[in-house]
């Protein structure tokens, strides 16, 4: 996606992970999550409002980084982030209060993920086999174990990698999922214009509902084919479909 974005005259710039910075920890409700992006904005196009394009947790912080810090962002898209509100979010602020949510939190499956392999081929074997990743795109799945892993230090052999993004981390973002972000746009009202991108068979978008997010995108609403994934499984035309959303380069 990034190369097709470059090649219609976009500047992408992208945190290569976001949550293991010590002195910007994972908390409820991800207010150093946000100030880890924002930071990396401020560091990477100083006095510039950049178009901000970000898939499900991406989506999130891209949202919260526009509500509080509009200086920084033209405009955002939001792919497969759907907006949680009213009486979904009521009803999982208290099943975190009640010791509830770990039940049915995606954070049950991340925790016991593994995350080492004896080298890169080892990885990419074990994600082809599993039924998500094979819906992928085979560049995007490449990509995903280049980025995505890094030597392991604790392996058997100087091939051996694990996973970048450390599941404790990934664990944490799961359990501290938003609960305010109503309460953080009626005292923000976002100044840019915000597109939604949905997956017409994602599951997450079912659960969360779409009237939350339909305030607030109305118009700005388009679909592409496939899971809450769909950015993996149909790479070109994710790529092509935030081109429309964010018009002709002005970079």
């Amino acid at each position: 996606m990034f190369d097709i974005w470059q090649a219609a005259g976009w500047r992408v710039i992208a945190l290569p992970r976001i949550g293991h910075d010590p002195d910007l920890p994972v908390t409820a409700n991800w207010p150093h999550l946000r100030r880890e992006l924002a930071q990396f904005i401020e560091h990477q196009a100083p006095g510039q409002k950049i178009h901000l394009v970000g898939h499900s947790l991406g989506g999130f912080l891209s949202l919260m980084v526009a509500a509080r810090q509009p200086a920084l962002a033209a405009q955002v898209v939001m792919l497969d982030s759907p907006v949680v509100g009213g009486w979904r979010s009521h009803s999982v602020a208290m099943a975190r209060t009640l010791g509830l949510y770990k039940r049915f939190s995606p954070g049950r499956v991340s925790e016991k993920r593994r995350f080492q392999w004896p080298d890169s081929e080892a990885a990419h074997r074990h994600y082809a086999a599993k039924a998500a990743f094979a819906r992928w795109d085979e560049r995007v799945l490449r990509d995903y174990i280049r980025c995505g892993t890094e030597p392991d230090p604790d392996g058997a052999s100087p091939q051996a990698v694990r996973l970048a993004f450390h599941r404790e981390v990934e664990t944490r973002i799961y359990d501290t999922l938003p609960t305010r972000l109503g309460v953080l746009l009626r005292r923000h009202p976002l100044q840019m214009p915000v597109h939604f991108i949905a997956g017409t068979k994602s599951a997450e978008l079912r659960q969360a509902g779409m009237a939350a997010t339909r305030a607030l995108v109305r118009e700005r609403l388009s679909w592409v084919e496939g899971t809450h994934l769909f950015p993996m499984e149909k790479p070109d035309e994710t790529a092509a479909a935030v081109l429309h959303c964010l018009g002709p380069a002005r970079t």
